[in-house]
């Protein structure tokens, strides 16, 4: 069974009996945490006392993990055993350890599996799905820019702090990708911030200047979906916080190329005739992208495309050593014509 992570906790409360195993997989700490404790305190209410906890890598024996769930507790424990890991890409030796849980049909055990985002490929494989259709499966999406605000919101509610509209856009601008830094932020504004006469914490644009501090975190695929987007000044933004941070242009270029490769079959078919939903929809683009990606097919061409990949060719020979240009500079021009933009290096090509 798959669930959205806003169905996780409703649907375990109206559990009568524990699912055998609950699979956790996605990137975002702060969320993957909130969800791993979520399905603890259930187990715990479940009185599942025993617990034990396995980090799954390479090297990992799943002949310790099949020993510890057939062998429960004399004394009738219940039990929750943990498989963190490292990788989506079980061998067969897990993979047969996991359907062997499940064949067990023990109802004093449960596994909570957690790991990385899980691609599309691997979704629709024959050994996943027969997993996900004996146990509850929760892919949990980073939050994006557009919902974050109201995430914030959400959160400073909680803690009885009230934002105003400007407060919200620093924080924003501040914590965007980094959730388990926004926390600690909100826990700081509850520790600095003054409350007014009624007690009550009230944050304005001057309070959130003076006490958040800069923790935003990016990656290639924020500065991909930006420039789908159409948004210059966002996608340049988050160029120079990638550079700031250390990462190399080669990453964030090999990112670039691969959209572009994605987009020109899409592209096709739109000049063809094709409406952009249903080629979305044959493109199987996952939702949280289809905005971007949508808006990338309404306002490219194929020429856009073609254009847009010679000048990835320049930054990837400047990354190489074999132009004498920058590669930063050059990965730049490339995103900006992704996103829309003419430079002075990019003459207009209409």
């Amino acid at each position: 069974m798959k669930l959205k992570s806003e169905q996780l906790g409703r649907t375990l409360a109206n559990s009568k009996t524990p699912p055998p195993l609950i699979w956790l997989a996605g990137d975002e700490p702060l969320l993957m945490q909130e969800a791993a404790d979520l399905v603890r305190s259930y187990c715990r209410k479940a009185e599942m006392t025993e617990r034990e906890i396995f980090n799954v890598d390479r090297s990992f024996n799943w002949d310790s993990f099949l020993q510890s769930s057939g062998n429960l507790s004399l004394f009738g424990e219940r039990k929750l055993i943990e498989l963190r890991l490292s990788s989506v890409k079980l061998d067969d030796a897990g993979k047969k350890a996991l359907q062997a849980h499940l064949d067990q049909h023990n109802p004093d055990l449960m596994v909570l599996v957690s790991g990385p985002h899980i691609e599309k490929a691997t979704l629709n494989t024959k050994w996943f799905k027969a997993i996900e259709s004996e146990s509850v499966f929760v892919q949990i999406w980073p939050v994006n820019r557009d919902n974050l605000a109201e995430w914030l919101q959400q959160r400073l509610l909680r803690e009885q702090i009230s934002a105003d509209n400007d407060a919200l856009q620093i924080l924003v601008d501040r914590v965007e990708g980094n959730l388990l830094a926004a926390m600690q932020e909100i826990e700081k504004l509850k520790l600095l911030a003054k409350p007014e006469a009624d007690g009550k914490l009230r944050l304005d644009a001057n309070t959130a200047l003076q006490l958040v501090a800069n923790n935003s975190r990016y990656t290639a695929f924020a500065a991909v979906d930006a420039a789908l987007l159409g948004d210059i000044t966002r996608a340049q933004k988050i160029l120079t916080g990638l550079k700031a941070e250390g990462i190399m242009p080669q990453p964030i270029l090999a990112a670039v190329i691969r959209e572009l490769r994605s987009l020109l079959p899409m592209i096709r078919k739109k000049e063809q005739g094709q409406g952009i939903n249903a080629i979305i929809q044959a493109g199987r683009v996952w939702f949280n992208r289809k905005q971007a990606v949508g808006s990338a097919l309404r306002r490219l061409s194929s020429d856009d495309i073609w254009h847009c990949l010679e000048l990835a060719r320049r930054a990837d020979q400047a990354g190489k050593g074999m132009l004498n240009a920058n590669a930063w500079d050059e990965l730049g021009i490339v995103v900006l014509a992704l996103a829309g933009a003419n430079t002075a290096t990019m003459p207009n090509r209409a």
